[in-house]
């Protein structure tokens, strides 16, 4: 049995840790402070804070350290923001690159508006909630701080939602998004349904007044359009579409991409176009080519782009940009590219970028080392990076989204 033991923390890890000088991490401890653990590998479990930094604020959510989801609410703001830019420093310096970021854009705005919860049977009843940290344990909650306020029911119609499914006892996911018009939820995990219990969830999906109800994307009833605010008009996603996380995040992220693009650029290639946001906002003033591999995606882009009048020619190609990216060639009809994949980044479309001869390409990243990977592809392409801002829609994670503005320096031509 370990012993408890005190260290020192020196600074916080990229997972919001905090790290002593051997490299022992302990969730939830500030750097400077002596705080007493018990020692397991190369983690520590923390007991108590002996000597706490003076960044260290009281927390605003009750679940905190016990759910999984936010690493970082005891830290306070300044040193918070210097933590996330950091996280995007140091992976542009590891991939090569020694580019200084802009300051970090907060994009909380009023909350998340999507939240994914887990439904499990614990002691014969259904409990909605979160994951604990490094595990699989079920957190249940009331509702979720950190979620705009139409999501803090959300907890209590995913266990509703659960009872025709089986309470829980076959893991449930629930997707829940906040749209204009109220809730849409995409239950997942459960597989194919008979036609009793899709008449039960159509009768719940009335006594909850939720906008949509689906099962792993199958629509069981839609009761009014979902539609999502965005700029002038809405998006309107597919059941368990991405989103950006927060409406600000979004707002804030469309501005960097269009303060890229002047009247020059006639033609724009929007890669990894999702239900559109960005294809919406550039063709206000550019034709816009989106591409992207979701057909549920495009089909909700296609009636947004229908919906929205004044806008320029908007053409669509549902493409997988991981296997096919666009070529080199295909690419230089463009006068500028933007691309926001997954997670994952751009590698195979950045390589072909990098072969083109498209003037502008701005990329948008929700993780800063698959970014950084790719544009170090770019820059070893002949692209310059010319400014990289952090923007901070993930609040208290150890997520940063990126957006990078990347122009081909011209070829000088030999005496």
């Amino acid at each position: 049995m370990p012993e408890p033991e005190t260290v020192t923390i020196r600074r916080l890890g990229a997972r919001g840790d905090g790290l002593t000088a051997d490299g022992l991490a302990v969730a939830y401890a500030l750097p400077g402070e002596r705080v007493s653990i018990l020692r397991e590998g190369q983690r520590g479990d923390l007991l108590a804070v002996e000597e706490a930094s003076p960044d260290r604020i009281a927390p605003f959510c009750p679940y905190f350290t016990r759910c999984g989801g936010c690493a970082v609410q005891h830290l306070a703001p300044e040193p918070y923001a210097a933590w996330k830019q950091g996280l995007l420093a140091q992976a542009l310096s590891q991939a090569g690159l020694p580019v200084t970021s802009g300051p970090v854009r907060d994009a909380r705005g009023a909350g998340r508006r999507r939240i994914t919860l887990h439904v499990r049977a614990v002691e014969g009843r259904a409990e909605a909630g979160l994951m604990e940290a490094r595990s699989h344990a079920l957190v249940a909650i009331d509702h979720c701080p950190i979620t705009v306020p139409a999501l803090h029911q959300a907890p209590a119609i995913a266990r509703a939602l659960s009872a025709p499914l089986g309470h829980g006892r076959k893991p449930l996911d629930v997707a829940v998004t906040a749209s204009e018009a109220g809730l849409d939820v995409d239950l997942r995990g459960h597989g194919p349904v008979g036609e009793g219990v899709r008449a039960a969830l159509v009768r719940l999906a009335g006594e909850l007044d939720l906008v949509r109800l689906a099962l792993h994307g199958d629509v069981v009833v839609e009761r009014r359009p979902v539609q999502i605010p965005s700029g002038e008009g809405h998006l309107l996603p597919p059941p368990g579409g991405f989103l950006q996380a927060t409406a600000a995040g979004e707002a804030a992220l469309t501005e960097l991409v269009l303060t890229a693009f002047d009247r020059r650029v006639k033609r724009v290639a929007d890669l990894f176009a999702g239900c559109g946001p960005f294809t919406l906002a550039l063709a206000r003033a550019h034709e816009v080519h989106a591409v992207e591999g979701d057909d549920a995606s495009l089909a909700g882009l296609d009636r947004a782009v229908r919906g929205r009048p004044g806008l320029r020619r908007v053409t669509t190609e549902r493409r997988d940009l991981f296997r096919r990216p666009l070529l080199a060639h295909d690419l230089n009809a463009f006068d500028a590219v933007v691309f926001d994949p997954p997670r994952a980044g751009a590698q195979a479309q950045a390589r072909q970028l990098a072969e083109s001869k498209v003037p502008l390409v701005v990329g948008v990243a929700c993780d800063t080392g698959t970014f950084a990977r790719d544009a170090a592809t770019l820059i070893a392409g002949g692209y310059r990076l010319e400014r990289v801002t952090p923007v901070d829609q993930f609040a208290y994670s150890a997520h940063v989204e990126v957006v990078g503005v990347f122009r081909r320096e011209p070829v000088r031509k030999r005496r």
